[in-house]
C-alpha cells in the first residue's frame, strides 16, 4: 500500500517537473496557457482524496472485475461499465479540484453528463429481452445511482447527504444482489464472489470514502480556474440543441409520490390559465353526430366487435401510487414497474399493495402496517413496520426486511421468499394455507452466506391422551 503510494507521488513529481521550465536563478515560470492548466492537473491528481479514490478503484473495482472475468458474458460487460463509471467520477473529482466555482444548474447538468451517459449504458443492458443474468445486470445498473452523491450542492438541493445517499442507493441494488447470492450459493463460487465484491465496493468502500473526504459534498477550489462556459449557440435560425440530462438524485431516484404531486400541480396551473383550450376547434351543428347523415342508431357487427375487443381500461383498473386521506398508501395495478418508491411516510400510515405484477416497491421509512394482496412476482423492500407485514392471496413474492417487524403473516400464498436481517430475527412468522415459504437469514459471520430455511407445509395430527398433537412432517433421503 505504502509502496504504491510512493510510486504515485514520484510520478506526480515527474509530471510537475515536465510541465515547468526553469529560468535564471532557478525560478520556475509557467506560461499563461496550457502549462498552468497542466500544473493544476498534476496538483489535483496528487491530492490525497484523489489518491484514495484510485485505491478504491484498484482494490474494490479490481476485485469485482477479477470475478467478472471468470464469469464472462454480460456480467463482464456490465462490470466494465461500472469500472468506467468510477473512472469517470474520478475525472470529475479532479475537475472539481481545478474549478474555481461550482456551476449553476444548467452548467452542473453539462458537467455531470459524462457520468450520466455511462449510467445510461448500464441501464440499457437491463432493457429488452430478459437475460439469464438479469439479476447481475440490474444489481450493477441500480448500484450506479450511488455515484450521484457528487451532485450534492447543499441541504436545499433535494438530495440526501452524500453518505446517506450512497447507503440508500445501494438498498435497491441489494435486492437483486441478494438474488444472485441465493441463486448461485451452491452452484458457482465465482458469481457469489462477484456479488460480494459489488456490495463491498459501495458498503463499506464508497461510503467510507465519501465519509472521509466529502461528507458535506464536493468542495470546489477557490483558487482554481473559472468554470467552463456553456457551449456556444448555433447560427441564427438553427434549432437549439436539446438540454443535457441532469445526473442528480432526482434523475437517479425512482418515480415517487412527490414527483406525481408536482406533475399534477403543473396540470392544474395550466388548466387555470385558460390557454389549454386555445388550440381547440369549435364544433359546428353539421359536425354533431345526431345531424350527420353517415351515422345512424344501428351499430354494425364490425363496430360492435371493435368496441368489445378494445376496452377503454384494463380489467384491473388504472395504476395507482398515492396517499389516501393522509393515512393509507395505495399501490395498485402496477405492472412491470421496478422503481416504485414510497419515501415520505410515517409510523401512523399503512401501505396496501393490490393487483401488482412483476414490480418492485421500496418503502423508505417506518410505517404502521403493510399488506400485499393478490400480487404476482412482486418484490417489496421495507425498513420498519410497527404492527405487521401481511401477505395474502399472492404468488411468487419476495420480501426483504432491512429493519424490524414484530409479525409477518402469510395467508393463501404460493411461493414466498422472505429476507430477514439481524435486527428482525425475532420476527414471528404465521402461515396459513400457504406453500413454498422460504426464509433467508444472515450467516453467523459478517461475510457469511445467507442461510435458507424452508417453513413446513405438511403436518402430522395424532390423537393422544384426549387431544390432537400436531408436528411438522420431516422428509429424509435424497
Amino acid at each position: 500500500m505504502e509502496e504504491s503510494l510512493i510510486k504515485r507521488l514520484e510520478a506526480a513529481v515527474t509530471r510537475l517537473e515536465g510541465i515547468s521550465s526553469t529560468g535564471g536563478g532557478g525560478v520556475t515560470t509557467l506560461s499563461r496557457g496550457g502549462d498552468f492548466s497542466a500544473g493544476t492537473d498534476a496538483a489535483a491528481s496528487s491530492d490525497p482524496s484523489i489518491l484514495a479514490y484510485e485505491d478504491l478503484i484498484s482494490q474494490c473495482v479490481g476485485r469485482a472485475m477479477s470475478a467478472a472475468e471468470k464469469i464472462g458474458g454480460p456480467v463482464l460487460d456490465v462490470t466494465k461499465i461500472v469500472a468506467e463509471a468510477f473512472a469517470t467520477q474520478k475525472d470529475l473529482l479532479v475537475r472539481i479540484k481545478q474549478t474555481q466555482q461550482k456551476p449553476d444548474m444548467a452548467g452542473l447538468a453539462g458537467f455531470l453528463k459524462p457520468l450520466n451517459d455511462v449510467t445510461m449504458k448500464a441501464d440499457a443492458m437491463t432493457q429488452g429481452r430478459r437475460s439469464d443474468f438479469f439479476n447481475h445486470l440490474k444489481a450493477a445498473s441500480d448500484s450506479l445511482s450511488a455515484l450521484a452523491w457528487i451532485a450534492f450542492t447543499g441541504k436545499d438541493c433535494g438530495m440526501s447527504m452524500p453518505i446517506a445517499h450512497v447507503e440508500e442507493s445501494w438498498q435497491m441494488a441489494e435486492f437483486y444482489n441478494n438474488k444472485v447470492l441465493v441463486e448461485y450459493r451452491n452452484k458457482d463460487a465465482n458469481h457469489v464472489e462477484w456479488a460480494k465484491a459489488l456490495k463491498e465496493l459501495y458498503l463499506p468502500g464508497l461510503r467510507d470514502y465519501v465519509k472521509s473526504h466529502y461528507a458535506l459534498g464536493p468542495v470546489w477550489n477557490a483558487s482554481g480556474k473559472p468554470a467552463s462556459a456553456p457551449p456556444a449557440k448555433g447560427p441564427p435560425g438553427a434549432p437549439a440543441p436539446p438540454p443535457a440530462p441532469v445526473f442528480s438524485s432526482e434523475s437517479s431516484k425512482p418515480s415517487s409520490s412527490s414527483n406525481q404531486k408536482q406533475g399534477m400541480s403543473a396540470v392544474f396551473q395550466q388548466l387555470s390559465s385558460g390557454a389549454v383550450t386555445s388550440g381547440l376547434r369549435k364544433v359546428t351543428d353539421d359536425m354533431k353526430t345526431k345531424n350527420r347523415a353517415d351515422r345512424s342508431g344501428a351499430v354494425s357487427s364490425i363496430e360492435k366487435e371493435t368496441r368489445t375487443t378494445k376496452p377503454a381500461f384494463s380489467k384491473t383498473g388504472p395504476p395507482k401510487l398515492e396517499l389516501q386521506m393522509g393515512r393509507k398508501w395505495a399501490v395498485e395495478n402496477q405492472i412491470g414497474k421496478k422503481d416504485l418508491v414510497i419515501s415520505d411516510c410515517d409510523a401512523k400510515q399503512s401501505v396496501y399493495v393490490f393487483g401488482c405484477k412483476d414490480s418492485v416497491l421500496q418503502i423508505q421509512g417506518k410505517v404502521n402496517n403493510i399488506t400485499i394482496d393478490k400480487c404476482t412476482k412482486m418484490g417489496v423492500v421495507f425498513t420498519d413496520v410497527v404492527a405487521a407485514f401481511e401477505i395474502v392471496n399472492c404468488t411468487n413474492v419476495e420480501v426483504q426486511c432491512q429493519g424490524s417487524a414484530p409479525t409477518v403473516s402469510v395467508d393463501n400464498t404460493t411461493g414466498c421468499q422472505l429476507y430477514l436481517n439481524k435486527d428482525s430475527l425475532e420476527t414471528a412468522i404465521t402461515t396459513a394455507k400457504s406453500s413454498e415459504i422460504n426464509v433467508m437469514v444472515p450467516g453467523t459471520s459478517p461475510d457469511g452466506d445467507w442461510v435458507e430455511h424452508a417453513l413446513p407445509q405438511q403436518y402430522n395430527h395424532v390423537f393422544t391422551e384426549g387431544k390432537f398433537e400436531t408436528t411438522p412432517v420431516s422428509h429424509s433421503g435424497a
